[in-house]
């Protein structure tokens, strides 16, 4: 039987290593790695060829919504799972516009993290019973017309949106080429889209945006 390969992706020691000795007890599972941020993951994605992926959200360097966005491009077979402290439907919805599958708490029984793991791997969706019963329901492709026009978000497309919140971690056009391996111009044409779209002018503009939709929370990021 093949064993699910899976790769770790949060900036806490502890993390890491109690995940590492749940999944050790798994027959059907492998860590085949971890990383100390999103960073880190991304650029070690294609050598541990994952098919699941499990990511914190707030992390120094690269968030894990971006991680997840990036995980489709590079590895479009790959699962991803959000492991996080934060059980916020703003969270909840970004993750889960962002491809991820599975959405685990980390005060979540071990139970609940092994069958996150194994739902996605067959592309199955489950959330954490401590997050808000029928979030996936309210957020998968269910919402209003009233709803969408709330935020010039939903408008953008997923590349944008990465593109997005890249933007307003700082990263340079340079970085976001290398990152979805792309052409500067066309990086250049994405922001574009994304300051047209959402009417917004400087980065500082795009920060606040971001606060207000929840992409950027002052008290989840002020100490990244």
């Amino acid at each position: 039987m093949d064993k699910i390969r899976i790769m770790v992706i949060d900036d806490h020691d502890i993390v890491r290593h109690g995940l590492r000795e749940l999944l050790a007890g798994q027959p059907d599972m492998d860590l085949v790695g971890d990383a100390i941020n999103g960073q880190d993951g991304i650029d070690r994605l294609r050598d541990f060829q994952p098919d699941v992926v499990i990511t914190d959200i707030a992390m120094p360097v690269m968030d894990g919504l971006t991680v997840a966005s990036l995980v489709q491009e590079i590895l479009p077979d790959a699962r991803v799972v959000v492991f996080s402290m934060h059980d916020k439907e703003a969270y909840v919805k970004q993750a889960l516009d962002c491809g991820v599958l599975g959405y685990i708490l980390k005060t979540s029984p071990s139970s609940e993290i092994l069958k996150a793991i194994r739902d996605a791997y067959k592309g199955e969706y489950f959330l954490s019973a401590n997050v808000a019963s029928g979030v996936i329901q309210k957020f998968l492709g269910r919402r209003t017309d009233d709803e969408v026009k709330k935020s010039g978000y939903d408008l953008l497309t997923e590349r944008e949106q990465a593109v997005f919140r890249l933007m307003v971690e700082g990263k340079t056009i340079k970085v976001m080429a290398e990152l979805f391996c792309l052409s500067p111009k066309t990086i250049e044409k994405h922001r574009s889209n994304v300051m047209n779209k959402l009417e917004l002018h400087s980065l500082m503009d795009l920060t606040k945006y971001a606060m207000k939709i929840g992409i950027l929370d002052p008290e989840l990021w002020k100490n990244q």
